[in-house]
């Protein structure tokens, strides 16, 4: 019996949280001791206490929230990475964020980041990008897709390019099934505008100011192309859209 409590034991991805915010921390924590195959083993309210703790308890992936009062989220990472590399601790790290602009996603992969993931996404997506992330995958939210594709095939700058061993990006690919669907049901011109704009991340509000249409109009289009694209959600939308090609 004890050999295998111990198998189930290393079986489980340990986690560590550094997040300011005392709720979402608590939310975190909760959401993900839920799920069987994770255990958060450590928290953090600072980069600083985040740093020691990195380095105590060594845990396979540690999400970090971009925006710490001490220090950002970048800057931790950075520092992590340079003491990673003389250690050789294999911690990956994964950025928690609202912020998807270019400059700050791509900041964060040259600082050294495993992965990117939104704050508004859902938590199961965040059981999902762990994993990924700890199988050396790099998971990258559909909100900045496209600036990591575009980045990706000129290369990151500065350190991320250090790294030997190519990473591949964690992205669903588009079934047989859903490109029939889109043959039978193709998009509209308008349909494919708003999916352009679900892929940069904009609310029904804002597609709804930039095409000077109503919001309950945007809600008809996204309906429609969620349906098109057998998608259950504007993630998944955004996503396939990406692999298929459908945006650029």
């Amino acid at each position: 019996m004890e050999p295998e409590n111990v198998s189930v034991a290393m079986s489980e991805i340990s986690i560590i949280l550094i997040e300011d915010h005392d709720l979402t921390r608590m939310g975190l924590r909760t959401a993900l001791q839920s799920h069987s195959g994770l255990k958060v083993i450590g928290e953090a309210a600072n980069a600083t206490q985040g740093l020691k703790l990195l380095e105590s308890a060594k845990p396979d992936v540690a999400v970090v929230d971009i925006g710490l009062p001490d220090m950002d989220g970048i800057e931790l990472t950075r520092k992590f990475k340079r003491q990673q590399a003389e250690t050789g601790q294999a911690t990956k790290i994964l950025i928690l964020t609202m912020d998807h602009t270019e400059d700050a996603v791509l900041a964060a992969f040259a600082a050294g980041a495993d992965s990117y993931y939104m704050k508004e996404t859902s938590i199961s997506r965040l059981t999902e990008a762990i994993q990924a992330t700890h199988t050396g995958n790099s998971w990258i939210d559909p909100a900045i897709a496209n600036v990591v594709l575009r980045r990706m095939r000129q290369g990151l700058p500065g350190e991320a390019q250090a790294n030997d061993k190519p990473k591949t990006v964690k992205i669903e690919a588009l079934a047989t099934e859903y490109e029939q669907v889109l043959e039978t049901y193709p998009l509209t011109q308008r349909e494919l505008e708003i999916l352009e704009l679900i892929v940069a991340g904009c609310s029904n509000g804002q597609i709804a100011e930039k095409l000077y249409i109503t919001v309950g109009t945007v809600k008809t289009h996204v309906r429609n192309i969620l349906n098109k694209l057998c998608a259950d959600d504007r993630t998944q939308a955004a996503v396939r859209a990406l692999r298929s090609g459908l945006v650029g």
